[in-house]
């Protein structure tokens, strides 16, 4: 029976060695292990290491009947396996398994290169539609709180000009929203009694009082002026994009979406 153990162990061992993350005991049809499954010899060959501590369990994943256990080998299975084998052998052992293992790394340099492709390329679709998207009117959940309409301080950026007796309302001007916007972030940080950082939408919303509202391409042209005066900070979405809550007005900053805003 030795006899038959023993270049198990010696394949098994190669493995075990090279390997300090660890691997399945038995081999399964979804993952290769140190010992192939369902035989005897194999079975008494796993034992025989276990029990004279060539090898050692290293880590487990899963839990209940799923639980599965990874063994690596100890100082005690690389001297067996120096004493029983050829040094050409350990070393011929040693060159496959990096040549599997340069094979895997090949395999997840491309997915890396695939996701990182593909993450370029919503950053791309977003910066194309952000500036294109137009929201005409939201309702403000802030009115009346601060960073409300009319009648709580702030200037109207409105412009009433006759023509023939009649009263044209006229568009908000870039200068007018700005100074709106700097105002409304200052009663933003007020109303909470400490400096705080107002999400885009909110401060959006919060201007949907006017009449007629300012578009989202208005918004971003205001934030941009206030930001290149050095009148406010914008800072960046820092979660994945996928969660990112009403894109469309989000603004894209350089390489970043930035989706709050302060009073310097």
């Amino acid at each position: 029976m030795a006899d038959k153990l023993t270049p198990l162990i010696i394949d098994a061992l190669s493995r075990a060695v090279a390997d300090p993350h660890g691997s399945p005991l038995f081999a399964s049809k979804s993952a290769p292990g140190l010992f192939s499954a369902g035989t005897a010899v194999a079975k008494s060959a796993a034992q025989k290491c276990i029990q004279e501590g060539l090898i050692r369990m290293v880590r487990t994943d899963g839990q209940g009947k799923q639980l599965r256990e990874y063994y690596a080998g100890t100082p005690s299975g690389l001297q067996f396996l120096i004493d029983h084998s050829s040094p050409k052998q350990v070393l011929d052992d040693f060159v496959r398994l990096l040549e599997e293992r340069r094979d895997e790394v090949g395999e997840l340099l491309v997915a890396v290169e695939r996701m990182a492709e593909g993450i370029e390329g919503m950053k791309a679709a977003v910066a194309a539609v952000l500036p294109k998207v137009e929201v005409s009117s939201l309702p403000s959940p802030l009115e009346g709180e601060g960073l409300g309409g009319r009648g709580n301080g702030c200037p109207q950026p409105l412009s009433l000009k006759g023509r023939g007796g009649l009263a044209v309302v006229e568009p908000v001007t870039t200068a007018e929203l700005c100074e709106l916007i700097h105002t409304r972030l200052r009663d933003w940080a007020s109303s909470a009694g400490v400096p705080r950082d107002c999400p885009l939408p909110e401060l959006f919303r919060s201007l949907s009082t006017l009449d007629p509202a300012p578009t989202v391409g208005q918004f971003h042209d205001a934030l941009r002026q206030l930001h290149a005066d050095g009148r406010v900070y914008l800072h960046p979405w820092t979660g994945p994009l996928y969660t990112l809550p009403d894109p469309p007005v989000a603004l894209l900053v350089g390489h970043e979406i930035a989706f709050y805003a302060s009073r310097r």
